[in-house]
This record gives structure tokens, C-alpha cells and sequence, in this order.
């Protein structure tokens, strides 16, 4: 087998299981950051709930939310720079169809070929891009992604899974893909196979609650298919819940809605998504049809009951995001599939079961007068007859009768991170029931650098050394320069760090307790961390905490403001920060932990991008760029760090700065879905630009000043990410 240059496979004609190579274009993922992800911003998708909420929709918004993504660590340090590189996959082929899943990153469906007719069923992006819109910053666009945890793209959507070969039941092979989700402590199982009677390919999914408590469950598959002008999106509904970009999840008619068929994307401006309110569906199912009636069906047993339909828009900012992911206008929507109503909810899975359910995805054909037909209940009735014809509904039942106990893990194929092995080690130490299961063997072999220092607390040094981990002292403790390489969120290793009092013991600890929201506790493990030994990685999380409880203070007082402001009062503009003001306050416990951590962390750029937008966020603006006119000259071309620069020097009034960065160019690499950091500060730049020019200040600029900018300078195309008008 030989893979193409161009991200497309040149394949023998072979049946059965099989690992290859792809070959595309690639941004490097890079590094990840250091720092850990204490008290994060709120949730781009926290819902203002508007008409139509239901009881069981406000339990499910209100049920399983988190704080953070710890104990995962971010992954920002990718770039725009692209190289050709190769990715393991593995393909799944029969007479039917040939199934290809990136098993290094998060296991995707990237490719489903239907051979008969050669058509591919899904949008295959042509190249790796990293970009941010996943729990854990990196995503990237195209196949079919699994989404486990809470709302978002899941934290091993870029990570490798464990990889075993099967021999189902039934004598025919299958895909096992598997990992321990660290996030909401859970293992999942996703087992691929073809269908031997019909062109489906069959995945079953499983959740397994290992814990002794009930645990908030989210899953959603999200299908990327081709985006064209006669593509239509047809599901058994004919209402909708909506939510946009401006935060208000509301029940609306579908496909019918403000005047335009929404079931057709490439209609609509704005970026929005559109929960299904399925009308007794069986299966349960949503189609993307062309104008020939020909395209992708996904199918599943009931309790996969939600889907929906994501689309980006067609305004400027949307038609760049689709670039931005991409490397052309090559265009996608999403159909996707949940186990709740909306991706805005968690349901619980008790404490020691597990959840299991069947998804089919193939081709699919109806006759096209009726599909793109004014009547959308014929159009329903036509995609639903061909969901039937597909076999979709007696594969399902079929596959969910067999008896899976019978099937055996015949082979390994690629193993993954050592973090189901580490907790079988502490499951050990406890006497808790051991993680590893036959059906998702984990391996002490598995254990890496990653999990080394977690294994050499003293009470875990019986039951978790392995070969790997050769032993250490177990009160030695690394340097303070060395970015201690994880982290932990659950509360069971509390106990066990109490076994050794080193400086990075302290600082997991208070990591762990931060995560639970017991922010005292965390403070005072930081602080002993520092007196075991100064460490800058103490004091930005001090920073982190302080810079909390001043933003905390900051939205407070905007909230007593705007209660005491007259009604017609403009608000601040929620893009461009306030200037300090003297006697306000003041930040100066996280500015100054800020400025010691730099100190004695001047080689990383993450915490250089975090002070310079701490300073810039609280109005800092003069101490701002003394800081970045300071830094070395590779970490003043991050983007972000040339954002704050231009921002702050609007702020203090040199126009002329600010302009230069502009003209230049500022790249923010990992631009997070929703932000409107660059055309806001380009549309700023030029109201601040005229109002000078008419010998106004900032506090003058008026709406007509505002309109002309609207008007003659809109913000141009490497600068506008604008989702909605």
C-alpha cells in the first residue's frame, strides 16, 4: 500500500484491518503549555436560555459543568507553518466501503469511501491545522469526531488512543480504539467493523463509570460533510433548539426560521447551531443530501437521541474561519449526534455502570424532487425511506443483540499514554477494583515520563514501579527551572502526596484543590511550595489566583455600575478594556507574582503571553509595554504578544505604534471560536484614528464616527473572524 502526497491513499484492493500511513500537509502541534489551566475564563456556550426550555432541558444546562480541563495540560504550541508529514492510520475495507481513522489523533473518522461509486461521504480537510476550539485549545477540521467529557471539543480530540485488533463474535474484524478519560475519570471503548450484508460501517461505543460516585456524561459524534449550495440537512424534526454566537439557546420552528430554510446552510449568514427535537425516529437519524439525493446517513440505537446541525455562515468573518481551518474555500457543515438533547447538557451515568450504543454511517439515496421539494414533510419522508433501504435499522438491532462478551482483543496495534496503567497502579494502592479490563487492557509498559513522578510518591513505589520507572529518591525533588511534566484533578492523590514534602508536591496539591474550587487551600500549598523552594511555576499560580479574584472584583463593580447608570447609557465596549484608574482596585498581588515568575521564567513564552494580557486586561497599558519591550525578540513575534502591544499602545494613545503592528501583521495563531480580539481592535484603532483627526479624544467618539468606520473601513479579511453580524 502507498499513500498519495496530497492526504489521499492509493490502496491495493484488500479486505479486512490493517495500520498504513497518510500523508498530508501539517502544522506541528507543537509543545504543550507548561502552565496548568487554573481559573479559566466562563464557557463560550453558556446558554442565556430563551422560549421553549423545558424542565429536563434547564436540569440538563444546569447538571456536570466544569471549571477547568484540568488535569489535562493546553495545547497551544502550534503555528501556521506547514510541512508534509506523516500520521498512522487505520483502514477498515470491505467489498462496501473503506473506513480510514487518524488513531493519533483522537481516533477520527477521516475518510468513508463508498467503493461502488467512489464518492467520498465526508469532508476530508487536505491538510492538519490545528486551531482553537477544543477543551484543550488545538482541534482540527474534517471526519468524524468522538466528544466525550463536558461541552466542547474533547481534551484527546489531538492525542493518540490505544489501538487493538478484535475478532468479533460473529468471526469478523474489528477496530478497537480506547483510553482512559481523565477528565471525568471514565474509559471509553470505540469499536469500528463494516457491516457484511450492507454498506454501513457499524461503531459501538462504550462509557464505562469505574468510580464509586455518579459521573456527568456528554457525548457527541460530529460529522463533517461537503458544504454546497444543494446540500440539504434533513432529520425527523420540525422544531429546533437555536443557539448562536450571541448566547441564547431558544426553540424555534425548523426548517423554517427568521424567513430562510435553514436545512440549506449555505443560506445563512450567521454561524448557529440547531438541536433536533426528533419526532419518534426509528433508529434515530440525520441525512446530508445532495441535489442528486445522494449522500452520508448516520444512524443509531435510541440512546444517541439527540442531533444536530452546525453550520459557519456565509458572512465574511464565517467564510475565513472555514479558510483559517482549511488551506482553501473548500467548505463544510456538521451533522452530529448526542447522547442528550443538546450539547449543552450532562446526563448522569451511575457509579460502576456503563453506557453503550450503536452508530451506522453509509450512503444514502432518495429521490431528489421530494428531498429538495417545498414540502418538508416529504422531503423527511423521502430521506427516512432511505435511511430504511440502507438496512440501517436491522444492522442496528442486530449488532446491539450480539453478545460482545465473546469478543477477544486478538492483537495490539498501538498503545497510547501510561495514564490508565497510573491509575491502576493507585486503584492498587487503595484496594480499589483495577481499571484494566480484557476488553481494555492497560499496560505497565505504557507508564512514561508523564506518569514517573506520580509513581514515585513513597506509598505508591510497591505497586507502581515498572521497568520503566527505575527507582528514585523518593524526597528528591526535580529542579525548580524544569516544568514539572503533569498534573492531577482527583482529590485520591492527596493523600498520597502528603507522603513527601518537596516543592512540586505542594504545588500538585494545590493544582488539585484549585481544580475542586477550594481556592484557600490552594494558596496555602503554594505558598509551602515556595518556602520548600522558590519556584516560579508557585508563583504564577498565585498570579492566577489573585488575577481570579480581581476580574472577580472587576465584574462585580461593573454589575453595581450598570445598576446605577441612567437607562440610556451606553455600555463599555466589551473589546477594548478600560484604563487603570488610580485609586480603583488594583491588582498588585498578581502583578507582582506575575513579575516574579517571569523572573525566573523567562524562557516561557506561555507565561509571557498570560502577564502581558494580564496588564493589558486591567488596564495596565504603560506597564504593559515597558514588560514587552523587555522580552526577547522570539517571544515579541507571538501574536498575542504583538496584540497586547497594539492594544496597549491605542490605549496610551500612540496611534502611530499601533498602526505599525497592524500594517505588519498580527497573527494570533490559536484565535479562539467566538473572539473578536483583532477586528475589534481594528475597528477601535481607526474610531480613535478619526476621532484625533477631528481633535476629539477617546471618551468623544460618537456614533457618527462610528458608523463611517463601519462604513469605509470594515476590518479586512486576515483580521475579521466576526461569526455573526
Amino acid at each position: 500500500v502507498r499513500m498519495g502526497a496530497t492526504g489521499t491513499c492509493k490502496h491495493m484492493s484488500v479486505s479486512g484491518l490493517r495500520l498504513d500511513t497518510l500523508r498530508m500537509p501539517s502544522a506541528d502541534l507543537g509543545p504543550q503549555n507548561p502552565l496548568p489551566p487554573l481559573f479559566g475564563p466562563g464557557d463560550m456556550h453558556d446558554a442565556v436560555t430563551g422560549e421553549g426550555i423545558d424542565d429536563e432541558l434547564r436540569r440538563g444546562l444546569a447538571y456536570g459543568r466544569v471549571p477547568s480541563v484540568l488535569p489535562y495540560l493546553m495545547q497551544d504550541g502550534y503555528g501556521r507553518e506547514r510541512t508534509e508529514a506523516e500520521h498512522p492510520v487505520a483502514v477498515l475495507e470491505n467489498e462496501h466501503l473503506r473506513a480510514t481513522f487518524l488513531i493519533a489523533l483522537g481516533g477520527r473518522l477521516w475518510s468513508l469511501i463508498d467503493k461502488r461509486s467512489g464518492r467520498e461521504l465526508l469532508h476530508v480537510n487536505p491538510v492538519f491545522q490545528p486551531a482553537n476550539l477544543a477543551l484543550r485549545n488545538a482541534w482540527f477540521a474534517g471526519g468524524v469526531e468522538w466528544n466525550l467529557g463536558t461541552t466542547g471539543h474533547w481534551p484527546l480530540t489531538c492525542a493518540a488512543l490505544h489501538v487493538a485488533r478484535v475478532e468479533r463474535s460473529d468471526g469478523e474484524p474489528a477496530l478497537r480504539m480506547y483510553e482512559y478519560e481523565r477528565l471525568r475519570g471514565l474509559v471509553v471503548r470505540i469499536d469500528a467493523s463494516l457491516a457484511s450484508d450492507a454498506a454501513l460501517l457499524v461503531v459501538r461505543i462504550t462509557i464505562e463509570n469505574p468510580n464509586p460516585v455518579e459521573t456527568p456524561v456528554y457525548w457527541w459524534s460530529n460529522i463533517a460533510v461537503a458544504e454546497r449550495e444543494d446540500v440539504r440537512v434533513i432529520a425527523p424534526a420540525t422544531s429546533a433548539w437555536h443557539f448562536g454566537y450571541e448566547g441564547i439557546l431558544s426553540k424555534v420552528t425548523f426548517p423554517y426560521h427568521d424567513g430562510l430554510d435553514r436545512s440549506y446552510t449555505a443560506r445563512g449568514l450567521d454561524a448557529a447551531d440547531y438541536f433536533f427535537d426528533l419526532e419518534n425516529a426509528e433508529p434515530p437519524w440525520i441525512a446530508a443530501l445532495d441535489g442528486d439525493g445522494r449522500g452520508l446517513v448516520q444512524a443509531s440505537s435510541p440512546r444517541l437521541r439527540g442531533r444536530k446541525l452546525f453550520l459557519w455562515g456565509t458572512g465574511a468573518g464565517s467564510r475565513h474561519w472555514q479558510r483559517w481551518l482549511g488551506d482553501s474555500d473548500t467548505r463544510y457543515l456538521e451533522i452530529q449526534a448526542g447522547l442528550a438533547r443538546t450539547q449543552l447538557e450532562h446526563l448522569p451515568l451511575p457509579a460502576g455502570e456503563s453506557w453503550s450504543w450503536v452508530e451506522t454511517y453509509g450512503p444514502a439515496e432518495a429521490d431528489p424532487r421530494a428531498v429538495h421539494g417545498e414540502r418538508w414533510p416529504q422531503a423527511v419522508d423521502a430521506a427516512g425511506r432511505a435511511v430504511h433501504a440502507t438496512g440501517a435499522a436491522e444492522v442496528i438491532a442486530r449488532e446491539t443483540a450480539r453478545d460482545t462478551a465473546q469478543d477477544r482483543v486478538v492483537e495490539s496495534l498501538a498503545r497510547a499514554s501510561g495514564w490508565g496503567a497510573l491509575e491502576d497502579a493507585r486503584r492498587s494502592v487503595a484496594g480499589e477494583p483495577p481499571l484494566s479490563s480484557e476488553a481494555a487492557p492497560f499496560f505497565a509498559s505504557d507508564l512514561g515520563t508523564q506518569q514517573e513522578r506520580w509513581l514515585d510518591l513513597p506509598t505508591m513505589t510497591a505497586a507502581g514501579r515498572s521497568a520503566r520507572s527505575p527507582k528514585r529518591a523518593a524526597e528528591r525533588a526535580p529542579e525548580v527551572g524544569v516544568a514539572p511534566p503533569s498534573y492531577q484533578a482527583d482529590a485520591a492523590w492527596l493523600p498520597l502526596l502528603e507522603g513527601r514534602d518537596t516543592w512540586d508536591s505542594h504545588l500538585y496539591a494545590g493544582v488539585i484543590h484549585a481544580g475542586r474550587g477550594d481556592v484557600k487551600a490552594a494558596e496555602r500549598e503554594w505558598r509551602v511550595s515556595l518556602e520548600r523552594a522558590e519556584n516560579g511555576w508557585a508563583w504564577r499560580n498565585l498570579a492566577r489566583l489573585h488575577a481570579r479574584d480581581a476580574r472577580l472584583h472587576a465584574r462585580d463593580a461593573r454589575l453595581h455600575a450598570n445598576d446605577a447608570s441612567d437607562a440610556g447609557a451606553r455600555a463599555p465596549s466589551a473589546r477594548a478594556p478600560s484604563a487603570h484608574q488610580p485609586g480603583a482596585h488594583e491588582p498588585d498581588a498578581a502583578i507582582a507574582e506575575y513579575e516574579r515568575a517571569s523572573r525566573m521564567l523567562p524562557g516561557v513564552v506561555q507565561l509571557s503571553v498570560e502577564h502581558a494580557g494580564f496588564l493589558v486586561a486591567t488596564g495596565f497599558f504603560a506597564r504593559a509595554l515597558a514588560f514587552i519591550d523587555a522580552l526577547p525578540h522570539d517571544q515579541r513575534r507571538h501574536g498575542r504578544i504583538r496584540f497586547a502591544e497594539a492594544r496597549a499602545a491605542l490605549e496610551t494613545g500612540d496611534l502611530q505604534r499601533c498602526a505599525a503592528l497592524l500594517e505588519a501583521g498580527i497573527e494570533i495563531a490559536d484565535l479562539k471560536e467566538g473572539e473578536v480580539s483583532l477586528d475589534g481592535l481594528w475597528t477601535d484603532f481607526h474610531e480613535r484614528r478619526l476621532a484625533a483627526e477631528a481633535g476629539a479624544d477617546a471618551t468623544e467618539i460618537g456614533e457618527q464616527i462610528r458608523a463611517r468606520v463601519a462604513s469605509e473601513f470594515p476590518p479586512p479579511e486576515r483580521y475579521d473572524f466576526r461569526m455573526h453580524g
